[in-house]
């Protein structure tokens, strides 16, 4: 190798670095104003209704094929789409809390910064 090669890096060019920070702290300003939107509303009530159909479905299919090949006195399948429902209650639960919780620290925040 010549000698051309073992030159001092280069260090990044003033510029450069000053327009990372400030696109930097615009992101950041842009996220502490943002207030929740309709849509954001939306997209949590889906994802807390597929929570809850989801484990609901799983539930109840596992409980038809159980019926279908191990006959009982007791119905599995209703048993299991309750046991579903309330697990996806409690899954829909979770993400309210942890939601409601992550709003309340941004409020803290925001009373704290003024």
């Amino acid at each position: 190798m010549s000698d051309k090669s073992k030159n001092k890096p280069l260090k990044p060019s003033q510029s450069l670095e000053n327009a990372v920070e400030k696109k930097a702290s615009r992101k950041l300003k842009a996220q502490r104003r943002s207030t929740p939107t309709v849509w954001s509303g939306l997209g949590m009530m889906g994802l807390i209704g597929w929570s809850v159909t989801i484990t609901t479905l799983i539930g109840t299919m596992l409980g038809i094929w159980i019926d279908k090949h191990y006959q009982g006195t007791h119905s599995w399948t209703l048993m299991l789409l309750i046991i579903g429902l309330i697990i996806g209650c409690l899954n829909a639960w979770y993400w309210v809390l942890k939601e409601d919780k992550a709003i309340q620290e941004e409020r803290e925040k925001k009373e704290d910064g003024k």
